[in-house]
């Protein structure tokens, strides 16, 4: 057993922080939380000035990508890939995220087995596979001949037709994914569409959703316009990935089937902030420049509607969106949003958890995963402690990486 003492406890849960803690963690999990007078202190003992869940981020691309051009995520060798993307799960966890969600990767199924093994270190990984997506659509590299764009690497499979759909949904249970991944609209990193543009069907839709809902697994949805989203919503997906452009219906939709929206503000202020100087298509920045500002606003209506917002990236592992940097989508939750800090950090870890199929991450109670992150300074003060200051990081009860 391990017992932890915290000046200040963020438990991910309540809205005030408790003080002089003592956590005891046992068996891989969350034993005790309370007075330090009640819970005997273990042989191994450690203290840290802040305790919070281990983050999550609930979406992220473990491509082993290096340059942010579709073109190179379709021709660029699996083995490589999943070699570089090891080294950012390493990364991931010294960071403080001990879960993620990949929503689209040729690797993320073995490096979830191989974490799962102990034969790499990284975060619990939640992985949908190949994200799907229409012929032409948002996943279809649209300059590459099809039979190439149909191979073992890039980020997508192709679907058509609701039998077909339905196929592909239970090829992906049968691999054991944790959710499906769905594009209901084209994107900025895609070349021949657009984000207003709706892509699969109604009926195509619902293919994946009952699918997916039949053996207990989430459906998230890459969806950017409005009519996407709100197809989207009433066809059964769990999670809205970007939501660029939302109206009152579709924020509305939200709250009618309980869903959560992943905004990953991070990828397009890099984009926007950076991206002429990383290798971006010109398209893509184009676009993302485009559709900056409306995606900052629609955040902040859906936020101010209380819709649940949960942290994710859509970092995929080039300089320019590295794995490592994540809890840069807090920051901007705050200074872009205006969460509270303490909303801020629920993004990261309750409300994260809510995208996965698992109950018992993202807090810190009895009985909980024990997953933690330490720091040296108090994230309530200043949310960039999430990114600056990790002391140290627990996963499942052990005490896992220390940054450099």
């Amino acid at each position: 057993m391990t017992t932890i003492d915290c000046g200040t406890l963020v438990d991910g849960i309540a809205d005030e922080p408790r003080h002089d803690v003592r956590i005891r963690l046992a068996d891989g999990r969350i034993d005790a939380v309370g007075d330090p007078e009640d819970i005997d202190a273990d042989d191994e003992h450690h203290d840290h000035e802040v305790v919070v869940p281990g983050l999550i981020d609930a979406h992220v691309h473990l491509a082993g990508s290096r340059v942010l051009d579709p073109m190179h995520w379709v021709t660029e060798d699996v083995a490589t890939l999943t070699a570089r993307a090891t080294a950012d799960c390493r990364k991931l966890l010294a960071a403080g995220f001990t879960g993620v969600r990949d929503v689209g990767s040729a690797t993320g199924l073995g490096l979830k087995q191989a974490v799962a093994e102990g034969e790499i270190p990284g975060p619990r990984v939640y992985t949908s596979g190949k994200s799907i997506s229409q012929t032409a659509g948002h996943g279809d590299s649209h300059s590459l001949p099809l039979d190439l764009v149909k191979s073992d690497s890039g980020l997508s499979t192709l679907a058509d037709g609701e039998d077909e759909c339905r196929r592909t949904a239970r090829e992906r249970i049968r691999e054991g994914v944790d959710c499906l991944k769905i594009m209901t609209t084209g994107g900025v990193l895609s070349e021949l569409d657009a984000p207003d543009q709706s892509q699969f069907t109604d009926r195509e839709i619902r293919a994946f959703t009952e699918e997916a809902h039949r053996v207990g697994i989430p459906v998230a949805s890459h969806a950017q316009g409005t009519p996407g989203v709100v197809s989207a919503l009433e066809n059964g997906v769990d999670t809205i990935e970007h939501g660029f452009y939302l109206d009152e219906e579709a924020i509305e939709l939200f709250h009618e089937h309980d869903a959560t929206f992943v905004p990953t503000l991070a990828i397009m202020h890099r984009i926007v902030e950076h991206g002429v100087d990383h290798e971006m298509p010109e398209w893509g920045l184009r676009k993302a420049r485009e559709a900056y500002e409306a995606h900052v606003d629609s955040v902040r209506r859906a936020y101010e509607a209380d819709v649940p917002i949960a942290l994710g990236t859509d970092f995929i592992g080039p300089d320019l969106v590295p794995h490592g940097e994540n809890a840069l989508e807090a920051e901007l939750l705050v200074e872009e949003i205006g969460l509270s800090e303490m909303e801020a950090v629920k993004a990261a870890t309750s409300v994260a958890a809510r995208t996965v199929p698992d109950d018992d991450i993202g807090r810190v109670e009895v009985g909980a995963r024990g997953d933690l992150l330490a720091l040296d300074a108090n994230p309530l003060a200043d949310v960039s402690a999430l990114r600056e200051s990790v002391a140290a990081v627990y996963k499942d009860g052990d005490r896992a990486a220390v940054p450099n």
